[in-house]
């Protein structure tokens, strides 16, 4: 997956265009990733360092170094607004190890019935509002990936960050929407086929 800010984007903006999707999305992508980030912080300590090295709540287990790895890719997808997001992915992961180690199953409870609430409401508004299936049905990875920049994205250029970039986003995506509207309409006038028995010309004899 290239770090090519503009068409990661474009590929995940053309799946979630409808203003209630987005809503849904803005609201439930954060808590996705800060319970699934909370179930990692279940683990023990993947790499043995020195305990003077140890960050309090910050231990390197899989809830943290999934943090540092989506922060890194962030902040190299785009300084600024990585830059601005990492610090808060990092508070999200201590106070998820701080809830895990303090409160136990109790907290991985919770965090399981936000996790799926979140999930069945981001199928909803595909399903509802979208007209479309969620980008993790075409690309896996790349989804997972986007979706917690994306949402950061939609609320910075809510508050007027980089309004050439959203102007041409605006333009791409309406062009992307398009063509795949123009194609499932070809896709569904292909698959009707009239009534009645076919002749060797390929011509269709009504009933």
């Amino acid at each position: 997956m290239a770090l090519n800010l503009e068409k990661q984007l474009l590929f995940y903006g053309s799946y979630h265009n409808d203003p209630v999707n987005v809503a849904i999305h803005v609201t439930c992508v954060p808590l996705l990733l800060i319970t699934a980030i909370m179930f990692g912080t279940n683990t023990p300590s993947l790499i043995p360092l020195p305990d003077w090295l140890i960050i309090k709540n910050l231990p390197p287990n899989l809830g943290t170094i999934t943090c540092l790895l989506y922060s890194t890719l962030y902040v190299l997808m785009e300084p600024v607004a990585g830059g601005f997001l990492a610090p808060i992915l990092l508070g999200w992961t201590a106070l998820a190890n701080h809830l895990t180690s303090t409160y136990g199953s109790t907290a991985n409870y919770w965090a399981l019935g936000v996790h799926v609430t979140s999930w069945i409401a981001q199928f909803v508004g595909h399903g509802a509002f979208e007209g479309r299936a969620p980008a993790l049905l075409d690309n896996l990875v790349q989804a997972f990936f986007l979706a917690p920049f994306f949402v950061w994205m939609e609320i910075l250029f809510f508050f007027g960050y980089r309004p050439e970039l959203k102007g041409r986003l605006d333009k791409a995506v309406a062009v992307e929407i398009d063509k795949y509207r123009k194609s499932k309409q070809r896709t569904q006038g292909n698959g009707e086929i009239a009534d009645g028995p076919v002749h060797s010309n390929g011509n269709v004899k009504e009933l």
